[in-house]
This record gives C-alpha cells, sequence and structure tokens, in this order.
C-alpha cells in the first residue's frame, strides 16, 4: 500500500510539474514584450513597393505599405514577418531585436506561378497545356471603355475585337478563324464560372479583376459545344480574407468627336456644285462637256421642292447635319468597397454611366451594382454569392443619320408655325427627324447572380465539391409612340421581353501529390436551361396620340402578337491534370454534350481531348543554359463540337394571311397553317478537330518572355442549309456536308527595355495569322470530271477560304469618246471581258479577285513608368497582305428623279468630263448600265489606338491616408493610317439589306476620337 501511496505521489508531483512548467510558458507568453518595427520594402532597382502586405506568420495580424514603401506593425521578438507583393518573391524575417528592417523582394519568375483561370478551376501559369492568355487591363484602365469588350482591342494574339459605332455597342468579337458556315460563332463568355448571356455593355469595367481567353480545344473542351469558337473568363474582384476595408473612388469624363474628317454633307454651294456636275451634258457645251454653258441655270434641273413660286431656287443654306449630330461625351463614377475578417470576404460596388454619342438621342444610361460575398462557415466549408445588376436607360431614337446626310441644304426641316415637314422632298423620302421626334422608351435590366458553396471534405484531403447555381435574368421594355407613323395616322406599341437562364453544375476535384507525381482529377455534371417570353401589342390611326403608348385601344386598328421558346442543355466531363517531376505534363478531357436543338438521333455527341507539356527547362542538361529561365514545350490534339440553333433539325409550321380561306360568302376568314421546313431527324453536332503546339519561355533573367502557337482545325458535318429539288415542296433542307480547315500562327512577346534609377520601360508585340480553306461541300460532281461542285450562289469554293472575292474585274471609268461594250454607258465602270467575246456575262467573266479575311494583325503596346508618371501606348494594325481584307467600296451616281433630290457626301471622286480621272461612276444615260460591279479596297489599317499618361499624387499629398491618387489623361482612336476611302476600315456593320456602310455610304456611322480626363483614388 506505502509502495501504491509513493507512486501516486510521484506522479502527482510530475504532473504539478508539468502543469507548473505550462503555467510560466502560457505568463511568459504574456510578459514577452511586443515591439513596434518599422521598415522599408524596396525592388531589386532600388523602387518602393506601395501596398505590399507584411503580416504576422500564423496570425490574422498584418498590414500593408504605404505610398512610400513604409510599414510600421507591432511584434514580439519570436514572431516572423511574411512580406508578399504581387509579382515579387514571398519573404520570412524573424523579428528578434530588430525594430528597423529593411528588405529588398527579388521579382518572382512566377509570372510562371501565377494562377490563371481556366475551365471549372485554376492552374498555375506553368502547369498549363493548353493555348490559354490572360488580358493585362492595368495598362487599359484608363482608357474611355464603357463596354469590356472594348478593353480587349489587340491585348491577345487571336481575340479579334472590332470596333462599335453606337453608345455603349458591344464590339464584334472573334477567336481565330471562322471554323463554322451555319453554325454558332459566337464566343461563349463565362462570368464568375457561369454563361453570361446578357449584352457585355451591362458589365461594369471598374469590377472586373481578370480575363482570361481559351483558344485551343484542349483549354476550351471542358465547356463542350458551345465553346467551339473560343472562350473569354471573366472573373470580378472580391474582397481578401483578413483585409481591412479598402476604399475605390474613380471619376472620369470623356469627350468624343468623329475621325472622319471632311466626311460631311454638302453645303448649299456644294450641293449647287454636285447638283450642276450631275447634268454636264446640260452645264457644258458638248462635245467635250468642259467649257461652260452659259444658258444653263440649275435651277431648272432642279427638284420643284428646292424652288419657290418664281422657279428660283430657295435661299436657304440649311445643317442637317450639324443640327443632327453633337459633340459626344461619357461621364461615369465608380465606388467601391472591399475587405474582409476571418471568416468572411465582401465587395460592395456601385457605377454610374452617361453617355452620349455623336449622334443626337445616341444614348447608353448605365447604372450598375454589385455585391460579392463570401464566408466561411466551417474551416471546411466556403458559401458565397457573386451578384450584379444593371439597369440601361437607352430612351429616345436618333435622327435618321443617312437621311441627315442625303437632306439637301435648300430645304428646311420646320414650316413658318415651327411644325415639323414630314416629307420636304415632296416624296416618299421622309424628313431625318420624323424619327427623332418621337416618344420612347427603351429599358433593359440585367440581373446576374451564381450562389456557390465549396467543400473541402476533412476525410480526404485533396478531395473538393463545388456547387454552383448561377442565374441570368433580362427584363426588356421597348415603348413606343409617334404622330408620323403609319402614314402620318399616328402609331404607338408596347413589346415587353423577359429572358431567364439557369446553369446548375456539380463539380467534383481531387488534388493529389505524392513524391514527384502530382494528380489533379475534375468531374462535372451540370445542366442548362433557357426560357424566351415575348409580347407585342401596337395600334395604328389615333385621332390623338396625346396618352402616347399608354392607351393603344384609341388606334382604330391594333395588333398582337407573342412569342416564347425555350430550350436546354445537359452535360458531362472528366479531366485529369497529371504532373510528374514539375516538367512533364498531361491533361486529358472528355465532355458529353446534349442539346434539345438536335433531332431524336443525335441529342448527345461525346467530344474527346488530350494535352501534354514539357518543362524543358528543369532538365539538367539545360541548367547550364544561363540565358534560359523557362522553358515549355506544349501539344494538344482532340475534337470539340458546335451546336445548331433551335429548331433547325425539326419541320416548322407558320400561319399567315397567304395560308387564309373564306368559306361561302360572307362567311368568316379561316387561318390556316402549313409546313414550311423540312425536318432532319439525322442532323449531328458539327465536330472540329485540332492540333495546337505551343512553346513558352521566358530569357534573359526575365527580361524577355513569351509564347508562340501553331495550329490546324479541320471541321467536319458543317451545319448547312442546302438546297434541293423543288418538287418537295420544299427549297432546302438543313443537313450535315463538307470539311473547312483552319490553320494559323500566333506570337506575343513582352520584353523589359530598360529599368534603370527609378526608370522602367516594356513592351509587347502580339501578332496573328489564319487562313482557312474549304476542303469539301456537298460532294457533288454534276459535270463528270472528278472535281466537286462549288456551291458558287453561296460564295463557296473548293480549295477557297470562305470569304474568297469571286466578282468582276474592273479597269476605270468608260469615257466620252472609249469604245464601250454593249449596255455600259458613258461614266459606267469598265469591267474587264476576260474572254473577249465583247460582251460580259456572270459565268465568263468573274473571276477570283481576293478574299475579304485578313492576311495577320498585329499590336504594340508600351508602358513607361518614372517617379510616380506612367505612360501607356497601344498600337493595333489589321493588315491584308496581297489581295486581303478587302471590301466593297462603290459610291455610284446614277441620274434618274431621286439622285437629283439628295445630298451627296463631300470628297468622293465621281468621274465627270471636267474629272476625267474620277474614280468612281457618274451615269447620266437614263438607263443602268448591265451590270454595276462592286469596287473592292484594301482596309488595312494601322491604328494609334490607346494613349495614357498618369500621375501618381501620393508623394505630393503624403498627409493624406490614401493609398493611391491618380489623375490621367487618355486618348482613343487617335489617328488611323489606311488607304480605305470612307467612315473607317475595321468597321463591319451592314445596312438592312445586308451591304456593307464602313465605305462612302451614307448608311455609315463614325468612329470616334476620345480624350479621357480621369482621376482614380484607393483609400
Amino acid at each position: 500500500m506505502e509502495k501504491l501511496n509513493e507512486t501516486i505521489l510521484q506522479r502527482q508531483n510530475k504532473l504539478y510539474n508539468i502543469v507548473l512548467c505550462v503555467l510560466m510558458l502560457f505568463i511568459s507568453s504574456f510578459t514577452i514584450q511586443a515591439q513596434t518595427v518599422k521598415g522599408t520594402i524596396k525592388t531589386k532597382n532600388g523602387q518602393v513597393l506601395v501596398g505590399a502586405s507584411v503580416r504576422i506568420k500564423g496570425t490574422t495580424r498584418g498590414t500593408t505599405t504605404n505610398n512610400e514603401g513604409l510599414f510600421s506593425i507591432n511584434a514580439t521578438p519570436t514572431e516572423i514577418l511574411v512580406v508578399s507583393s504581387v509579382g515579387y518573391k514571398t519573404e520570412e524575417i524573424t523579428v528578434g531585436n530588430k525594430t528597423t528592417i529593411e528588405l529588398t523582394l527579388e521579382e518572382d519568375l512566377s509570372a510562371l506561378e501565377e494562377v490563371v483561370v481556366v475551365g471549372y478551376g485554376t492552374q498555375k501559369k506553368s502547369d498549363l497545356t493548353g493555348a490559354v492568355a490572360s488580358v493585362n487591363l492595368e495598362t487599359m484602365r484608363n482608357a474611355p471603355n464603357t463596354n469590356i469588350g472594348q478593353y480587349l482591342q489587340g491585348t491577345v494574339p487571336g481575340l479579334n475585337v472590332g470596333l462599335s459605332t453606337s453608345a455603349g455597342g458591344t464590339p464584334p468579337i472573334s477567336i481565330r478563324g471562322q471554323v463554322t458556315l451555319n453554325g454558332s460563332q459566337s464566343v461563349l463568355i463565362i462570368l464568375d464560372g457561369i454563361q453570361y448571356t446578357g449584352s457585355l455593355s451591362s458589365i461594369n469595367p471598374d469590377d472586373i479583376a481578370s480575363i482570361d481567353v481559351l483558344k485551343d480545344a484542349s483549354s476550351t473542351a471542358v465547356y463542350g459545344a458551345q465553346a467551339a469558337n473560343g472562350v473569354i473568363l471573366i472573373t470580378s474582384r472580391k474582397g481578401k480574407y483578413n483585409q481591412k476595408p479598402r476604399i475605390s473612388f474613380s471619376s472620369a469624363y470623356t469627350s468624343q468627336t468623329p475621325t472622319i474628317g471632311n466626311l460631311k454633307p454638302y453645303d448649299r454651294d456644294g450641293f449647287i456644285k454636285q447638283l450642276t456636275e450631275a447634268f454636264y451634258d446640260r452645264a457644258y457645251l458638248a462635245p467635250g462637256y468642259t467649257e461652260p454653258n452659259p444658258n444653263f441655270k440649275v435651277s431648272d434641273v432642279a427638284d420643284a421642292s428646292m424652288r419657290d413660286g418664281a422657279g428660283n431656287l430657295l435661299p436657304n443654306n440649311y445643317d442637317w447635319f450639324g443640327q443632327g449630330t453633337n459633340r459626344g461625351s461619357i461621364f461615369e463614377n465608380n465606388l467601391s468597397i472591399s475587405g474582409g475578417a476571418e471568416k468572411v470576404t465582401y465587395l460592395i460596388s456601385g457605377s454610374l454611366v452617361n453617355q452620349s454619342g455623336f449622334i443626337v438621342n445616341d444614348k447608353f444610361k448605365r447604372q450598375s451594382i454589385r455585391a460579392n460575398i463570401e464566408t466561411l462557415p466551417f474551416e471546411w466549408m466556403k458559401v458565397g454569392l457573386v451578384s450584379s445588376g444593371s439597369f440601361v436607360n437607352q430612351d429616345g431614337q436618333e435622327p435618321s443619320f443617312s437621311s441627315l446626310i442625303r437632306i439637301s441644304p435648300l430645304l428646311v426641316p420646320y414650316d413658318a408655325n415651327g411644325s415639323l415637314i414630314p416629307f420636304p422632298t415632296n416624296t416618299l423620302e421622309p424628313s431625318p427627324f420624323t424619327t427623332y421626334e418621337v416618344d420612347d422608351y427603351d429599358r433593359n435590366k440585367y440581373l446576374f447572380a451564381n450562389i456557390y458553396t465549396e467543400i473541402d471534405f476533412p476525410f480526404l484531403q485533396g478531395l473538393k465539391y463545388r456547387m454552383n447555381f448561377g442565374n441570368n435574368y433580362r427584363l426588356s421594355q421597348r415603348f413606343n409612340s409617334s404622330i408620323y407613323g403609319a402614314g402620318q395616322t399616328g402609331s404607338a406599341y408596347k413589346n415587353t421581353q423577359d429572358y431567364y437562364d439557369y446553369t446548375f453544375d456539380n463539380i467534383l476535384t481531387y488534388n493529389k501529390a505524392f513524391g514527384e507525381h502530382e494528380v489533379t482529377g475534375t468531374l462535372l455534371y451540370g445542366s442548362v436551361e433557357r426560357k424566351f417570353n415575348s409580347v407585342n401589342a401596337r395600334a395604328e390611326g389615333f385621332s390623338r396620340l396625346s396618352l402616347s403608348y399608354n392607351n393603344l385601344a384609341l388606334g382604330t386598328t391594333k395588333f398582337i402578337e407573342s412569342e416564347a421558346w425555350n430550350e436546354s442543355l445537359n452535360y458531362q466531363m472528366a479531366r485529369l491534370n497529371y504532373k510528374f517531376k514539375n516538367r512533364y505534363l498531361l491533361t486529358a478531357t472528355v465532355r458529353r454534350d446534349g442539346f434539345s436543338g438536335f433531332a431524336k438521333n443525335n441529342k448527345y455527341g461525346i467530344f474527346p481531348v488530350a494535352a501534354l507539356g514539357w518543362v524543358i527547362s528543369e532538365e539538367n542538361f539545360m541548367k547550364e543554359v544561363k540565358a534560359v529561365d523557362f522553358l515549355k514545350l506544349r501539344a494538344g490534339y482532340g475534337t470539340i463540337g458546335n451546336q445548331t440553333s433551335r429548331y433547325t433539325s425539326i419541320a416548322r409550321v407558320s400561319t399567315g394571311n397567304e395560308y387564309s380561306y373564306v368559306y361561302g360568302d360572307g362567311g368568316t376568314t379561316s387561318f390556316g397553317q402549313q409546313v414550311t421546313s423540312l425536318g432532319n431527324d439525322n442532323l449531328k453536332w458539327e465536330r472540329t478537330t485540332g492540333l495546337n503546339l505551343g512553346v513558352d519561355f521566358t530569357l534573359l533573367n526575365s527580361r524577355l518572355n513569351g509564347s508562340l502557337e501553331y495550329y490546324n482545325n479541320k471541321t467536319r458535318d458543317l451545319l448547312f442549309s442546302v438546297a434541293i429539288p423543288n418538287v418537295t415542296g420544299f427549297g432546302n433542307i438543313n443537313t450535315n456536308l463538307g470539311q473547312i480547315n483552319n490553320t494559323g500562327f500566333e506570337a506575343s512577346l513582352t520584353g523589359k527595355i530598360l529599368e534603370k534609377g527609378g526608370f522602367k520601360w516594356s513592351s509587347t508585340v502580339n501578332f496573328s495569322a489564319n487562313t482557312n480553306k474549304i476542303v469539301s461541300l456537298t460532294g457533288v460532281d454534276a459535270n463528270g470530271d472528278g472535281i466537286e461542285d462549288d456551291l458558287i450562289s453561296s460564295n463557296l469554293f473548293i480549295g477557297k477560304s470562305i470569304g474568297t472575292i469571286y466578282n468582276y474585274q474592273t479597269n476605270g471609268i468608260y469615257q466620252l469618246t472609249d469604245e464601250r461594250l454593249p449596255s455600259f454607258p458613258v461614266g459606267s465602270v469598265r469591267i474587264v471581258d476576260q474572254n473577249g467575246d465583247k460582251d460580259i456575262t456572270p459565268l465568263a467573266d468573274r473571276i477570283f479577285l481576293g478574299r475579304t479575311e485578313p492576311a495577320y494583325r498585329f499590336s504594340i503596346s508600351n508602358s513607361v513608368e518614372y517617379k510616380g508618371f506612367t505612360l501607356s501606348v497601344l498600337i493595333n494594325s489589321v493588315q491584308g497582305g496581297k489581295d486581303g481584307y478587302l471590301r466593297n467600296n462603290n459610291p455610284s451616281y446614277f441620274r434618274d428623279d431621286n439622285s437629283i433630290r439628295v445630298n451627296y457626301l463631300q470628297g468622293i471622286d465621281f468621274w465627270s468630263p471636267t474629272n476625267p480621272t474620277g474614280k468612281y461612276p457618274r451615269n447620266i444615260s437614263g438607263s443602268r448600265a448591265k451590270i454595276e460591279p462592286n469596287m473592292y479596297q484594301s482596309r488595312s489599317f494601322i491604328r494609334l489606338q490607346d494613349v495614357s499618361l498618369s500621375y501618381n499624387l501620393g508623394n505630393l499629398l503624403k498627409s493624406t491616408k490614401a493609398q493611391s491618387i491618380n489623375l490621367y489623361i487618355s486618348g482613343k482612336n487617335l489617328h488611323t493610317w489606311t488607304k480605305w476611302e470612307g467612315w473607317d476600315p475595321e468597321v463591319n456593320d451592314n445596312d438592312s439589306d445586308g451591304n456593307p456602310v464602313n465605305g462612302l455610304t451614307t448608311s455609315g456611322r463614325p468612329v470616334l476620337r476620345a480624350i479621357t480626363v480621369g482621376l482614380n483614388i484607393i483609400y
């Protein structure tokens, strides 16, 4: 018993000693005095780092450096400071007895370690096997871009972004070349992990944190058939855990003027001059028509609407163009607050944009709000909401811009009582202001939300599940009334459209590293459903419109239309990423897509892709090559799909007046239905099989880095509407046929030109070239010559590009004394008689003149920093090479009853006997030429696209607590070097008849030159 008691006593003493030691350690932790540690964080070049993070390792305590790179923090000698900044290597330093620390951060070659957003996850840039590029948004922040698409011009090789000529408009966007004929050609937009189906004009550019572009099959395969034309991944800004509140405010004002120079309609004197030239056969004496006829008076040939009661020309010189246009402007304000605690992050932002375009009432107003919130209810669980709302106001209608150009300055818009004259020319040509003086309500509401949860399973490290439930909703309301509508009887309508879609994704990811191996597997199961509804009510014939569009019952004739559709997608995806020794990489993906728009026999398609990567710089034999910091080869091969539009695979029924029948005398009209399209149960997915080869490199101690890409894509089973014999009762059927090959090369190089004494100069060059070729179409050899037939009526030719121009070759203008082919008057275009038979026919005299596609594109951006100043310059260019990037530009003149009434653009070089070298035809014969051919011009250009100069006022305003106060001035579309004549070479707009309008036409719209002054404050 005594031994037992002794043993118990010994154990008690040991326990007492342990408790005492722990207690002493606990007490000592409070007795160690925290000290104030101050320091400076710099780069190896001696520049201070603003906003660098300094935190206590293992805690949530931390701070950031100010405008002078200084920090101050309380820490005990045993604690460790962790210092980090984006683009630099993280350093750790034990406090010890130091009260002052000066630390130099080395630049991180992790541009290689940079995390890039990819489909359904992220990857280190060094681990990528596909063609993925990131947009450098910082160089574009100061540009006057109300639409996020405008940020993308010239930023990434292979990403082709055009211009928009309307306020808030979205520019055309494509990635690499055209891989389809009738299939979808839309780039897929993914916003915060969810497909975004709203307008890009609804997204506030200031909310965007990053934009990544997926270009090849390996990178886009995870998004399946919707990504056949590439993917743009947009990630919005969020708060950070353990970050004090960050307040950001920006304000900017932009003034916009057209880049068109003297491309304006004639004033009174010019109009009279061109009307004289239109009647050169009377205004000048025969036979040469160069000597003025003293008996000629313009009033004798002018339209009656332009003459007074005595037959004299009206004295007016009204500037229709000036009255219908004004200086454009953009005024915008952005405010955001972000931050986070240990368990929650937040970002709340709001934005106001008010843009007025060059044309009166071309207006765009956007109010937007965003709330991104994330919380950690448990250590292993994350729940978040990414949400935004945009409210766009585009009330009002423009005056007809083409009419502003066409209408004569001898006429005026208002009568003596101040009332608008609806038809100043006394013809069916209305006044430009009949479309302007209306009551117009045009609103769009865009709502977006992605509710997500992410679970890191505690029982199996590396296993993660994420659920996304994304929603897009759009409500469009367009109400209008016009006293000039319905033949001056008045018209009004109300149109309401609502669109909704949801995306439900379930993503399971497993990541495991063992030894020199690392494996990441991703499984996806998801679905999408889209719904649309439209109701339109309209009325005509109002005795009065005092209630505008709010009482359609007052109209004598009323109409009601409605429309609705829905479609759904279902998909599954599996992806494996494997890495061995940090140098051998594998990505394998298979995706299965189902779409309701396909017929029953081909609802689903399966598309596999694989890619390999080899980080050569990690090999031992490369260690001695000091000039090479990083070198990686990539190769990807696989098949992706493209889907048809809804209803194309099924027979459709239409109804209308043409199917009506009256049964018996005095009977009511019955409206029948008729099958108007032929279904195809075997219509299947278009398939593009592609090879992508890439090289990524960093050289010369990170002074030069870039990537090179080569791709070769073959698209088979093209979705196309093929003509069939009319005996079937139909004109065509949607089917699969043919093959298109698409090849290209891309290069991106970024170099640090100079870094010395606080002066930094870097430059980026992007280059891309693309060609496509039609390999086969219908497979029909009607001539029996062993050669497949072209589809000439569709302008599709075997062995040629999709944009091939097959037309007549022109050779100047027929002069007065020239020998002319039959039915070609003086002043008409001379067409080359290719077979010499003295006649011009479509089969014998058309040849291949070139193509509409460009040969290559390039951009050069420069950034220079010195003592708080930053200068950014972007030059963008599209070049056609030999016979490429051509488009019709033929503002021909034919004298008839209408043409003598209208005005024309100044500077059009029309032919006349007094201007025999004129470039464009003027035909006054009274009979049109047998053929009036297109006249093609090169659209090649070099554009000084963006220039920005900013200065950080932080050094001057040291008393403020702001992290940054940045004042800037920027310019956009400052100058364009081109031989193209007309509105702009890059604009791709067409009129209602599908004719191009970017040349010397009255239907074009000018590109705007912008000058911006702005201020950014971060607190």
